[in-house]
């Protein structure tokens, strides 16, 4: 598997794994994933394997009063491509780009019934902060999961 930053060209691609992923309402529109990929203050990695998106992670952060903070706004893998790694590495670029941006902290939600990733999150030392209720849509919660992160180290 390679690993890289996203480039324009990938947007068509990399949209076709979020049209996998997610049905509507709960799919980012292309509109509002064209903001997050452009952004200056967000990273875009992107798992390919032989010039095919097999997934993608896209981080972005801010300044506020305590220092910067990093959000993961999404970790997508291609269901051919699950259970192989690909959502953990893509988790530990996106830190990196934080901790490289001057993030001090991390944080995410999560569908409440999504084991999978929460299981991925709380292996990559995330902890359970909170839950929001009616975060993805009506009747479907959210938890929200944070995580502290060394400056001085990338892992």
């Amino acid at each position: 598997m390679h690993y890289r930053l996203y480039q324009p060209a990938d947007f068509d691609p990399l949209y076709a794994v979020e049209k996998i992923c997610f049905d509507p309402p709960f799919r980012f529109s292309r509109a509002f994933m064209r903001r997050l990929v452009a952004n200056s203050s967000s990273a875009t990695w992107i798992a390919e394997q032989k010039s095919e998106l097999a997934g993608f992670a896209i981080v972005d952060w801010a300044t506020v009063p305590k220092g910067t903070v990093a959000y993961i706004q999404t970790v997508e893998v291609s269901p051919g491509y699950r259970g192989q790694g690909i959502g953990a590495e893509l988790i530990i670029r996106a830190e990196n780009s934080a901790r490289a941006a001057g993030a001090a902290a991390i944080w995410l939600h999560v569908d409440v019934d999504n084991s999978v990733a929460i299981r991925l999150y709380e292996r990559r030392h995330y902890k359970r902060k909170g839950r929001e209720e009616h975060f993805y849509a009506r009747h479907r919660a959210a938890f929200v999961y944070a995580k502290q992160l060394s400056l001085d180290r990338l892992n």
